[in-house]
């Protein structure tokens, strides 16, 4: 019912959001997907969201991490922000309170300042941080599905990818989705790069997509 609501307001808020129900799914989609920021809650099924956020940080993630947790003592508090976490929230809560919070890490993260990632091939340009694309020096607009997309075409030059490859790079784990759906999105990202960078996409029937190598 918290997750439920959660998600409905950040929607509203105009956030894109990914829930997945314990850390093996989160673990694998924090490795595959870029994110603004994580609501961790400390109590998930299997391995404790402690152990996953300690794996983040492990691998130096700077990711803005709120855990929500029903673990109000000042030990799980100081275990919580020792292991990494931005900021700590004990349920029950507003949302309006959590909503606050996260405006505050958001304007925290954006005003860190982190080496720029930029992936690039021929005219394609992705800043990781940014979350910008552009062809020849022109912005792009992209979906958040498109961009983990093409995200992975660039981690990956050369190389044929299967659309379950692409499914787990732009979609979480257990989310319902069909070959057909990779195959509109990655139309939709050849049509939002244009004629000459959307052809560096080079479809392998039967198996999948390349990104030709610049």
């Amino acid at each position: 019912m918290i997750g439920d609501a959660i998600r409905a307001g950040l929607k509203r808020d105009g956030f894109t959001v990914d829930w997945v129900r314990n850390a093996a799914d989160g673990a694998q989609v924090l490795r595959t997907e870029p994110f603004a920021l994580v609501l961790l809650d400390l109590g998930l099924p299997g391995e404790d969201g402690l152990s996953l956020l300690k794996a983040l940080r492990a691998r130096a993630s700077g990711l803005p991490v709120l855990i929500i947790t029903a673990r109000d003592a000042v030990a799980d508090r100081v275990a919580g922000l020792d292991a990494g976490a931005d900021d700590y929230l004990v349920k029950p809560f507003a949302y309006e309170e959590l909503s606050a919070r996260l405006r505050a890490l958001t304007r925290r993260a954006e005003g860190a300042t982190r080496p720029t990632a930029v992936l690039r091939s021929g005219p394609i340009a992705l800043d990781e941080h940014k979350r910008l694309v552009t062809v020849a020096d022109e912005p792009v607009s992209l979906t958040p599905r498109a961009f983990a997309l093409l995200e992975c075409f660039l981690r990956h030059p050369g190389q044929v990818l299967t659309r379950d490859n692409l499914l787990d790079a732009a979609w979480p784990a257990g989310v319902a989705v069909t070959p057909n759906t990779v195959d509109a999105y990655v139309h939709l990202l050849r049509e939002r790069l244009g004629p000459r960078a959307g052809a560096c996409i080079q479809t392998e029937r039967g198996v999948g997509y390349r990104l030709l190598e610049a």
